[in-house]
């Protein structure tokens, strides 16, 4: 059976209901935006090393949860339940704060290779909530979802900075001047 079935040659595409809607919908571009941010999250694995300090796993279920989170946007009608995973983030987070420096300042994304594409994760997510977001004003969102991704870019910064830390990368400090 080939991949190409030809449906949307005409700037078109199904939703889980069978309703057709424009590939520059609200909704698509949300849908588009969470599979992008997984793909990123897909490279970052990729380059984790042998000595991950347990990012990977969680890194793999975050791609699990991106799924779900991008079917529940095709059917709006499917309910996800994200506040436990949400909770998890914010644990994560505050357990790899307690292993880091404090941050005054903002930091320029960077550092090693990891580091940098975690912030290039951080950067689509935010973008995913900006697409999320324009399209609960519109339609029917769960706020779970927006709250998770909201979430998910805090931590995926946080990843940043312990790789960054772990792999003896310099973070550099955004001062102006």
């Amino acid at each position: 059976m080939p991949i190409y079935t030809k449906t949307g040659d005409k700037g078109n595409t199904g939703l889980f209901n069978g309703k057709r809607v424009s590939k520059a919908s609200l909704r698509i571009e949300a849908i588009g935006t969470v599979d992008e941010l997984n793909s990123v999250i897909g490279f970052v694995i990729s380059g984790l090393r042998t000595t991950d300090y347990g990012l990977r796993r969680e890194l793999i279920r975050i791609q699990k949860d991106l799924f779900v989170i991008g079917g529940a946007l095709a059917n709006p009608k499917q309910k996800v339940n994200l506040s436990k995973r949400t909770k998890e983030f914010e644990k994560l987070i505050d357990e790899l704060t307690k292993k880091l420096p404090p941050l005054f300042n903002f930091i320029l994304p960077g550092g090693g290779v990891t580091g940098s594409a975690l912030h290039i994760a951080r950067t689509v997510c935010r973008r995913a909530e900006r697409r999320i977001i324009s399209l609960s004003e519109k339609e029917k969102v769960q706020s779970e979802i927006i709250i998770y991704i909201n979430r998910l870019s805090d931590l995926l910064l946080t990843m940043s900075r312990f790789i960054n830390q772990k792999e003896k990368q310099k973070e550099t400090i955004w001062k102006t001047g």
